[in-house]
């Protein structure tokens, strides 16, 4: 087949190389150069061509030739193996007879398995039918149980209704009662108004009554003091104050006699509790006095060394003056005991003694002292404690002034807000910022500078931070914390400022992210059920962390 096709293509390629002479032969002769030269080139071309399809047909021809001689090697040599392919046929044959008797035995076997199988599933459907039949014994057993047991919660259910019925009568009971007692208040409470409106207008008629009189009065006491040539304006503004100062010191007697009445109550009350009575007796006795809560106090203050008094707080000096002119009132009070009020007996009096002055704090009335042994003519100890204190804060406010020292705040000088820096879930790569603000908690002017931070924090960690010069106390400045983790890892640590008072620091955590699991539920707890009920009971378990994680 390739040689006949080779050999069409030179008969075509012969075809066209012929009508391009002749077409050559009509250019020469019309005399067209152009269309001379293209057909030259054209047919070189075909020649060229002509020439490869001769030699391509002499090869296929020879390997044509090549091809047949081997074929008639191969009918010669088929030949001579002829004898050879006879037993071959043979064992063929009888490998197929094998083959299909071993086909019979191997479907025998399949035939003896499918019995087999079909005796299984017999008895497989025996068991399902037994069980079948168990669990609806069973499921009717279960239905059963469950309608008594049903039948027995709605006569426990209809038992606790009725109680609970029964309390919500009691309860709109009291409820109707309780409305009753403040409509008959309120009623009570508009005819008190009504009373006391018109006890304010009679009140209203005698205020204005007395202000006529005052007026009046003020008119005769002008023209008296006109008329014997005195300072008009001078004496009637020491009448008001007379006035004012009799109005101050009766509202002081009225204040007095009250208080007298309050405490005698309360030994009426002790008196009458022997449990109480019995508890006053396990505290100290207060058969302190004045002179016996003074004395040991202006001992104690004269025995603390130089650098105490300072550290005394305001909070407590006040309490001390506090105590002594609380003991010191009530011992007048005692003496000025109005007439009209009874004593039972000498027993009363000296029982207000051991009850009345029992003190606040019990460790400055630790010393037995006679009240009634204190001469009159001893100088006043509360007027002796505000002295010296007063003398004492103004010298201490006098050095601190000259010197320039302050007295030492315990703690930190400066207090940071937040108390610490705390950047946690950070992401490596990142660059994370703060603002803290430091505040002046000392008790006078102070400033402070950046010593530096930890020695683990330096590669991580930058602050910027201008120092602001002398800080009265109260007020704040600012500092600007910069953090770029370069590691996973959780740090720690601590910036360290220096103040006028001493050292301090404000402490620093990095802390990687991390998963906090936790569940919304310490104990899971049914109640009270019936049996065979079902109750379901659902928990939530909460990752509040920032990295994720499996759980089983």
């Amino acid at each position: 087949e390739e040689l006949n096709a080779c050999r069409l293509r030179i008969e075509v390629l012969a075809k066209q190389l012929d009508h391009v002479d002749m077409e050559i032969q009509k250019e020469e002769e019309a005399g067209n150069v152009a269309a001379l030269r293209r057909l030259q080139a054209l047919s070189n071309r075909l020649c060229s061509e002509l020439e490869s399809e001769k030699k391509l047909e002499l090869v296929i021809a020879l390997k044509l030739k090549e091809s047949l001689l081997e074929v008639w090697q191969t009918e010669t040599e088929q030949g001579r193996h002829e004898i050879l392919r006879e037993p071959l046929r043979e064992a063929e044959e009888e490998l197929q007879m094998q083959y299909q008797e071993r086909g019979k035995e191997r479907i025998w076997k399949e035939k003896l398995t499918a019995l087999q199988a079909e005796g299984r599933r017999r008895s497989q459907e025996k068991k399902e039918e037994k069980a079948r039949k168990e669990y609806e014994e069973r499921k009717k057993k279960i239905l059963e149980d469950a309608k008594r047991n049903h039948e027995r919660a709605v006569h426990f259910l209809r038992q606790s209704t009725a109680r609970i019925h029964e309390k919500i009568a009691k309860e709109e009971v009291k409820t109707q009662e309780h409305m009753e007692r403040r409509i008959q208040a309120v009623l009570s409470l508009k005819s008190n108004i009504t009373s006391n409106r018109e006890k304010l207008q009679t009140l209203q008629v005698l205020s204005k009554a007395k202000a006529l009189e005052a007026e009046k009065e003020e008119m005769r006491m002008k023209e008296a003091i006109l008329a014997e040539g005195g300072n008009v304006v001078k004496e009637i503004l020491i009448h008001k104050r007379q006035l004012k100062h009799e109005k101050e010191e009766q509202a002081f007697r009225e204040l007095q006699k009250s208080r007298k009445i309050e405490i005698i109550s309360r030994l009426l009350q002790e008196k009458a509790s022997p449990h109480k009575q019995k508890k006053s007796q396990s505290r100290p006795k207060a058969t302190k006095a004045r002179g016996q809560a003074e004395a040991p106090f202006l001992q104690r203050m004269e025995a603390w060394p130089d650098g105490a008094m300072s550290q005394v707080t305001k909070g407590l000096r006040i309490n001390c003056l506090f105590i002594i002119l609380l003991s010191k009132m009530q011992a007048k009070n005692t003496e000025n005991i109005p007439q009209d009020v009874s004593w039972e007996s000498d027993e009363e009096e000296e029982e207000m003694d051991k009850t009345l002055l029992e003190p606040e704090f019990p460790g400055l009335w630790s010393q037995k002292y006679d009240l009634h042994k204190i001469p009159r003519e001893e100088v006043d100890p509360t007027q002796v404690v505000i002295g010296a204190l007063r003398k004492e804060l103004s010298e201490e406010k006098a050095e601190e002034f000259q010197t320039g020292v302050f007295p030492k705040h315990k703690g930190s000088a400066f207090h940071s807000k937040p108390r610490c820096i705390h950047f946690k879930d950070f992401d490596v790569g990142q660059i994370y910022k703060k603002k803290i603000i430091l505040t002046n908690a000392s008790y006078s002017v102070n400033s402070c500078r950046l010593v530096g931070i930890s020695e683990g924090l330096k590669d991580f960690i930058s602050v910027h931070f201008d120092p602001p010069g002398k800080m009265p106390s109260g007020m704040s400045c600012e500092f600007l914390i910069t953090f770029k983790p370069m590691i996973n890892e959780s740090l720690e640590g601590e910036v360290m400022f220096m103040a006028q008072t001493g050292s301090f620091s404000v402490p620093l955590k990095c802390t990687v992210k991390s998963c906090i699991l936790a569940l919304d539920k310490e104990l899971i707890d049914f109640g009270s059920l019936v049996v065979g009920e079902t109750i379901s009971r659902t928990i939530s378990l909460t990752n509040s962390g920032a990295l994720g994680t499996r759980f089983k």
